[in-house]
């Protein structure tokens, strides 16, 4: 017992003292975007939830809501440039509630006619899932231009 005892004590203490780096990804994913928007020299605005966003046409009328179903024109890219989907110039159709939570709080920031960039943090993308063509913990980048709601 006095064995079992000993061999438990030393488990623990060495397990509690290899505690592993943990990764502050929001830390990573601001830093990330803080570079993009000076490399670009954009004028973008921080949200608070760290979902940063840029508007280069404010567009005219209501904006959407979460709920709403929106036609949106757009292109989406990796930090490095590299695309990973693009929707035609007459853009693709689809519920708010069923994207990705970058865009669920982006979209509804621009008015019908609206245009800009959203700069999505993997928290508010696909977090630590790999996505198609894009890694786990990217940081997104979308141009977008809102042409419609209901």
């Amino acid at each position: 017992m006095k064995h079992l005892l000993f061999s438990l004590v030393v488990l623990l203490t060495i397990t509690s003292c290899k505690k592993e780096e943990s990764v502050d990804q929001p830390k990573i994913d601001e830093d990330i975007i803080a570079q993009y928007i000076a490399d670009n020299n954009l004028d973008a605005t921080a949200t608070g939830t760290g979902l940063y966003y840029v508007i280069d046409s404010v567009g005219a009328g209501a904006k959407p809501s979460s709920q709403s179903t929106v036609t949106v024109a757009y292109k989406g890219y990796l930090t490095d440039g590299s695309v990973f989907d693009e929707s035609s110039a007459s853009g693709a159709t689809f519920g708010l509630n069923s994207v990705i939570e970058g865009w669920k709080e982006g979209i509804p920031l621009y008015s019908v006619g609206g245009s800009g960039i959203l700069l999505i943090p993997s928290a508010l993308g696909y977090g630590g899932q790999s996505q198609g063509d894009i890694p786990a913990n990217s940081v997104l980048i979308f141009e977008v231009s809102l042409i419609d709601f209901r």
